[in-house]
């Protein structure tokens, strides 16, 4: 029973660990690079998060960004 068991959850790991795995061709390399795929392309968009974020969790950032918790800052 035991030995089903941990045959099964060996399985599971595996399928687990093999579905993150993808191969990236060398042409399309040029797609993931694109100006578009960046996080960081709109600075005015990621202040704006920054704000509402630090705002809600009335905490501050690591970005310099002080949140009061009320929204009022």
């Amino acid at each position: 029973m035991h030995l089903r068991f941990l045959a099964w959850a060996l399985l599971a790991v595996c399928a687990l660990g093999l579905a993150g795995c993808a191969n990236v061709k060398p042409w399309e390399r040029g797609t993931l690079a694109d100006y578009t795929m960046r996080p960081d392309r709109d600075p005015l968009s990621d202040t704006f998060s920054e704000h509402v974020y630090f705002t809600r969790e009335a905490a501050s950032g690591g970005r310099g960004i002080g949140g009061g918790g009320c929204g009022c800052n």
